[in-house]
């Protein structure tokens, strides 16, 4: 029996995660799941492949809305977005948004924490990011991941990179959304449709990683180039290592720890 292991979500690109042990499902993926994200003055993204020090500002989730938690600079609470929020337009890979400015005093901390200038945005559920068609379909949405709305890992998988390795690493290096235990490794390379409790997805894409898997989550510094050598000498499809899969989910439910994974084809 495949079942679900792990729901995480990363509610600022970049930042470090939460683990749930449920998780609602929107239009985006996972609710709370990569709506904030922190750019330079010209709107481009950021993230740990050039700052690995933003695995240390630790999100929280409550009903005031976000909070976010630094080891020297303390706590730091996030206004939401509001209609009056000033858009600016942000860059996400080869993506253009227009997405809303938080507040001038939430950037003036996380300047300070990421170690550069920049600005905190929201990204608001009008904006439309399109999932590349060259995997989803016309109407597949995305908030500010990457290129999908879920990462999908198994347990086995890591297990099998992890033999290898001479210090194992945690599964915390390749930020999933969703870990799955009970099957052998890499058989999520082989699904195409599945269905987790009452929700089914879409695996699209295999998942390219890059340097960000170099970075210590609890120290926020780069270990040297492990675990990307090894998985290059195995996980290796032309210039990419591959390591996880993306998905595009075609409901809204709820999602819980324990759930069961059915694979469909």
């Amino acid at each position: 029996m495949i079942r679900l292991s792990e729901i995480n979500i990363y509610p600022v690109k970049s930042l470090a995660g939460i683990s749930l042990q449920q998780g609602q499902l929107d239009e985006f993926g996972l609710a709370g799941d990569r709506r904030w994200m922190v750019v330079k003055p010209n709107g481009h993204f950021i993230t740990q492949r050039t700052r690995a020090q933003m695995a240390l500002i630790q999100p929280s989730l409550d009903d005031n809305g976000l909070r976010l938690q630094h080891p020297e600079l303390g706590e730091c609470c996030v206004p939401p977005a509001t209609v009056d929020s000033k858009r600016i337009e942000v860059k996400v890979w080869d993506d253009l948004v227009e997405a809303l400015h938080i507040d001038h005093e939430v950037d003036n901390w996380l300047s300070r924490a990421v170690g550069e200038a920049c600005h905190l945005v929201w990204f608001p559920s009008d904006a439309l990011r399109q999932c590349d068609l060259s995997y989803a379909q016309q109407g597949d949405r995305v908030g500010f991941a990457d290129g999908f709305p879920l990462l999908l890992i198994s347990a086995a998988s890591l297990d099998d990179l992890n033999q290898r390795l001479a210090e194992p690493v945690p599964m915390k290096r390749f930020r999933p959304n969703l870990v799955v235990s009970g099957c052998d490794a890499f058989a999520e390379d082989t699904w195409r449709e599945i269905q987790i409790g009452d929700s089914g997805f879409r695996v699209v894409k295999p998942c390219s990683r890059c340097v960000i898997t170099t970075v210590d989550p609890e120290t926020g510094k780069r270990t040297g180039a492990e675990p990307l050598m090894t998985l290059s000498r195995y996980r290796k499809e032309g210039s990419k290592v591959m390591f996880g899969q993306n998905l595009v989910h075609d409901d809204r439910g709820l999602l819980t720890i324990g759930d069961s994974l059915e694979v469909i084809f």
